[in-house]
């Protein structure tokens, strides 16, 4: 059994836990990491009892050895990963003026950093036998808007190291590609905090998370002959 390494998985509804199932369902063993414990072990409790195999990694992405330790488990449950994805973010949103250096910086992290992190080790890991590192972007990828400047900046710098990463290394034969979410996704943390946003998009205005899942998987099962660097997935209906 191969192995599959997803950063940044937080509620059982959310992105990075649909990864970990889709994942698990062709038959990898998923190692889902994020910094709550009891989230992890939620989502990996439920792809055991669905038949799959998955194992809880508690790890903070902007830390290397914490890192390190992630591709250690994958390493244990099925030699180096063959699937990695970075899904870790941080999206508070204020005018400029009312963010202090530390928040700032703490956006970076997360968000650009900690990429960098995990796409160093995925390097170090997986050009002998090959495989897939996926990079999750935003529309802030590509677009600066306020209240969102620091995490555009950050989503932007995440951009140009997933570019900089597939030029460098999918010559060595690592499929390197980024996604840009364009669009709200319909997750937990949508329908809890917004549901009013849900609503007024309507059916399939939103995007779903196994519809999300499943582009992942498809990148990751591209022939080498068409690999696809970056990927914007967005609703029928949604405007750019």
């Amino acid at each position: 059994m191969g192995s599959a390494l997803v950063v940044g998985v937080g509620a059982s509804g959310g992105l990075g836990a649909a990864l970990c199932r889709r994942f698990a369902r062709a038959g990898l063993h998923v190692v889902v990491s994020g910094r709550s414990a009891d989230k992890l072990e939620k989502v990996a409790s439920e792809i055991r009892d669905a038949g799959g195999e998955a194992t809880a990694v508690v790890a903070d992405a902007t830390v290397a050895a914490a890192v390190a330790a992630a591709f250690d488990a994958a390493e244990a449950a099925g030699g180096p990963p063959e699937l990695v994805v970075y899904n870790a973010a941080s999206t508070p949103f204020h005018p400029l003026l009312e963010i202090d250096d530390a928040v700032f910086e703490e956006i970076w992290r997360v968000c650009c950093f900690g990429g960098f992190l995990t796409g160093r080790e995925a390097a170090r890991r997986m050009l002998e036998a090959g495989g897939t590192l996926i990079f999750t972007g935003a529309t802030a990828s590509l677009k600066a808007r306020p209240p969102f400047t620091a995490f555009a900046s950050a989503k932007h710098g995440l951009r140009a190291l997933a570019h900089g990463l597939a030029r460098e290394f999918g010559p060595q034969g690592l499929h390197v590609a980024h996604v840009v979410i364009d669009g709200v996704i319909d997750g937990d943390r949508v329908r809890e905090g917004f549901p009013q946003i849900i609503e007024q998009l309507g059916e399939d205005g939103a995007l779903g998370l196994d519809a999300l899942a499943e582009a992942y998987w498809m990148l990751h099962a591209q022939p080498r002959s068409a690999w696809t660097l970056e990927l914007d997935l967005r609703p029928y209906k949604e405007t750019f």
